[in-house]
């Protein structure tokens, strides 16, 4: 199913005109680190129909770093309530700071996508290496995260992410 998706500049319109409700998908350290204004956390995990804050005939928008998740909360939440108005906010929260429109919060945890990318790029290096110097049989932990990144690329779910999400640099609530 596609998801309508909108630009930041006509989100922020729909927002400064109390036309939509903004949620924002991400992990809590992530939303606590860099958010905007106004948005209510609902971690995707934790997405559902039940928990969204009440709309009153307003416009559903889903955020989150890129755009991803955002998609990913978007069809379940169709899929839960096909009637929901919803709209997925183009390039996420990034591309809101990239159009000069405010966000709260900087610095803290980096955002999960990039914890998994530094994870799976260490456990490469240091399988590589050790595969090298020790034995070829670490070349065994390559073929783990091939299969790993292989599993999330084709389901949509990321095991390494969601347990980085549950660490306790990531548990921080904003």
């Amino acid at each position: 199913m596609t998801i309508p998706i909108i630009d930041a500049a006509t989100l922020d319109r729909w927002l400064k005109a109390g036309e939509a409700v903004l949620v924002d998908v991400r992990e809590p350290a992530e939303h606590a680190a860099r958010r905007i204004a106004g948005a209510r956390l609902v971690p995707l995990g934790q997405v559902a129909d039940q928990r969204l804050p009440e709309l009153a005939g307003r416009k559903l928008v889903i955020h989150c770093h890129k755009g991803g998740r955002g998609n990913s909360a978007c069809q379940k939440l169709l899929r839960e309530n096909p009637g929901l108005e919803i709209y997925n906010l183009s390039g996420g929260i990034e591309a809101w700071a990239a159009a000069g429109l405010p966000v709260q919060g900087g610095g803290g945890a980096l955002p999960l996508d990039r914890q998994v990318q530094l994870a799976i790029g260490a456990g490469l290096l240091a399988a590589a290496a050790l595969s090298y110097w020790v034995s070829p049989a670490f070349l065994l932990l390559v073929a783990v995260f091939g299969a790993g990144l292989t599993f999330a690329g084709a389901t949509g779910f990321c095991g390494l992410a969601h347990l980085l999400a549950v660490m306790p640099w990531n548990r921080r609530a904003g």
